[in-house]
């Protein structure tokens, strides 16, 4: 059974790799890209129909404010990748955000952005994933019938191609994202060139659709004009989640690492930005009409039905622009959806390294910061998608409803990232007296000080209108993760007090003397090794205790110790209620208060089983005997093991490399280095 399962973990996974390799699973740009703007790249489905259904409250005459918004929307990008560009160069270890605002603004402000980046993570796999299969489930019934289940268990496939390895996982990805970005691209210059050089006239599916204003009348004015366009800039600012991705996967890239990630990075914002207009652009063009509530459509002279959801963009602006189940039609909607699954490949190489550097700071368990069989961090990847799985379940799958706790916590991390990168510059521009340099350093500083300025308007933005949308869910996320993280360290933190060597420490101090007992609960093999095992340490005493549950069966076990002459005193201690552990606990609660400055061993036989149901026949009452001996000081606790036969089948097993228990190469045994080959 150990051996499938070993082999079923090798076919997922893939052959166990040494830490020595890890510069193997260094990224180039080319794979770089798809690795870690897969996020980005992808919001071109949903983000520019947001702004349309934020614009349609007023009817359609408001969608002349759409390419004024998506202008906005365009600028925050340009401003958002140029930061990080900064913060590429000036923190290139991987902490990104979290390095930024820890290093410049204190721990409170870095537990901050981890908990608020942790939390977007979540979400931006849940509502990828979401969104994939809403749009799989508008052509196949039976996904939108268990839209639940399809969804965990795209999930389970992304965390699987994950745990090979971030090199493995995006030469998979690399082929969809970049027919995506081709397809897309080319859609938009092909209807560029209709529109422009032919004179031709792209008509959308809902071109023909009547959109109704909620309000009376078909504009709006004052205040109500002011929050409908701040909430469709809110709604497209989706445009910008996972742009910080890269920053935290610096240590990925290979030499120079700095300068690789900066230049994908502008990569990756020409590509969104280009693919964001053009999609608005054509959707204008063709016609494409979105409502917030069905209420606000009519369809072929009748109103839409109650359960009514807007087509996907890009299909619609495919269908204009190549025709209806034409070939490129059907290209752009399977891509559309197999994207918006691969989004979520972005969350998956930032969480686990954001988790390793806040394990490795003692906010989070230590697990999280070793690396797994295939030298990515499996426990991050594993407990990323436990969170995202259960978003998915409370939320049933639905993106519409998880979509509104989105980009907030990104933008509290840009925010208070682009406020770090200003004092960094400043703190800087004190101690610096090269005149090139300073002004480099000034242009950062006033690149970053933007930044800061206009995402952290944004971010009132996302919170006024998304708050009582869904949006305080993650409000509320953010404090409970920063509490706990700081609990955490405060008890990694107690816990290294506890056990750091003081002054008045004696390291050498001995006890005065060992009391050496061996448990037996009959004569057999397991209690002669026992017995020869005690014997061999040399305590300064040495006795057999043992339980007198049964008269009968005591007074016989006394004589078969007296008659096999074992040179070692056994004691009876009585047991009136029949009790096996609490006399001992009292024996040797007994013999430390007689003697505080001794030591006490407590031998105890064991059996070691091959079989996971001989676990609930034999070992029960040691196992309970040592959970409660643990607790007393001055006692040490022995297991003196005797194989049974079916053990045997256990034998030359190799050691199980359960996810982040690589050994580093100087830690690693000749037998180790045997057992890897044997598993490649």
């Amino acid at each position: 059974m150990a051996k499938v399962t070993d082999l079923v973990k090798r076919l997922l996974v893939g052959r166990a790799l040494r830490s020595g390799q890890l510069h193997e699973q260094l990224l180039p740009k080319r794979i770089a890209l798809p690795v870690f703007a897969s996020d980005p790249l992808s919001s071109v489905a949903y983000a520019p129909l947001e702004i349309l259904v934020a614009l349609s409250v007023a009817g359609v005459a408001a969608y002349t404010f759409a390419p004024w918004v998506a202008v906005a929307i365009v600028v925050l990008m340009f401003t958002v990748v140029a930061s990080y560009r900064q913060t590429v160069h000036a923190y290139p270890s991987g902490g990104g955000d979290y390095e930024v605002a820890m290093t410049n603004l204190g721990p409170n402000a870095g537990l901050t952005v981890a908990s608020a980046l942790m939390v977007d993570y979540v979400l931006t796999v849940a509502v990828s994933v979401s969104s994939g299969v809403d749009n799989i489930g508008s052509a196949i019934p039976f996904v939108a019938e268990h839209k639940v289940g399809v969804a965990i268990l795209i999930v389970v496939v992304l965390t699987v191609m994950n745990l090979r390895g971030i090199r493995e996982s995006g030469g998979i990805f690399a082929v969809p994202t970049y027919a995506f970005v081709i397809g897309v691209l080319g859609m938009i210059a092909w209807g560029l060139f209709r529109l422009g050089v032919r004179g031709e006239e792209l008509t959308a599916p809902s071109a023909g659709f009547e959109l109704h204003a909620e309000q009376n009348g078909s504009t709006l004015a004052g205040l109500a004009l002011a929050f409908m366009l701040l909430r469709a800039f809110s709604n497209g600012c989706a445009a910008l989640t996972g742009v910080e991705a890269i920053s935290n996967g610096v240590p990925a890239f290979r030499k120079p690492k700095s300068k690789n990630a900066a230049t994908t990075l502008a990569m990756m914002g020409l590509i969104a930005v280009a693919m964001f207009v053009g999609v608005i652009a054509l959707a204008l063009a063709s016609g494409v009409k979105a409502a917030e509530t069905p209420e606000q459509l009519v369809i072929d002279g009748r109103p839409a039905p109650p359960g009514y959801t807007n087509e996907a963009i890009l299909p619609q602006v495919a269908s204009a622009v190549f025709g209806h189940d034409s070939a490129g039609f059907i290209f752009i909607s399977a891509i559309t959806a197999l994207i918006l699954f691969l989004a979520a490949n972005t969350a998956f190489n930032g969480f686990p390294v954001l988790g390793s550097i806040l394990a490795q700071d003692r906010f989070l368990p230590r697990q999280l910061h070793t690396r797994g069989d295939r030298l990515a961090f499996s426990n991050g990847i594993v407990l990323l998608a436990a969170f995202a799985c259960l978003l998915i379940f409370v939320f049933d799958a639905n993106p519409s409803t998880l979509v509104h706790l989105y980009i907030v916590g990104v933008f509290v991390s840009f925010t208070l990232s682009q406020t770090g990168m200003v004092i960094h510059w400043t703190r800087l521009l004190k101690t610096e007296t090269d005149r090139q340099a300073r002004r480099h350093m000034i242009r950062s500083r006033a690149i970053n000080g933007f930044g800061a300025v206009f995402t952290g308007l944004v971010l009132i933005v996302v919170l006024v209108t998304k708050f009582l949308l869904g949006a305080w869910i993650v409000v509320l996320a953010m404090p409970v993760l920063f509490v706990l993280m700081k609990g955490i360290r405060g008890h990694y933190d107690h816990v290294s007090a506890e056990l750091e060597i003081t002054e008045d420490y004696e390291p050498t101090m001995l006890p005065a003397r060992n009391h050496a007992i061996v448990l037996v609960s009959k004569i057999h093999k397991p209690t002669m090794r026992a017995l020869a095992y005690a014997r061999a340490t040399r305590p300064s005493s040495l006795e057999a205790i043992t339980v007198g549950v049964e008269g009968e069966e005591a007074r016989q076990l006394q004589e078969e110790w007296e008659r096999r002459g074992i040179p070692v005193p056994l004691k009876m201690l009585d047991s009136p209620y029949r009790e096996i552990t609490q006399p001992i606990l009292d024996y040797v609660k007994h013999l430390r208060r007689r003697s505080p400055r001794d030591v006490v061993t407590v031998f105890i036989p064991e059996y070691v089983v091959g079989h996971w149901w001989e676990h609930l026949l034999h070992n029960q009452s040691a196992l309970r005997l040592k959970a409660r001996l643990l607790f007393k000081p001055g006692v040490m606790v022995t297991s003196v093991p005797w194989q049974l036969h079916s053990s045997d089948r256990l034998k030359g097993r190799p050691e199980p490399f359960a996810p982040g228990s690589v050994r580093r190469p100087w830690e690693r045994t000749a037998e180790d280095e045997e057992q890897l080959k044997t598993r490649g």
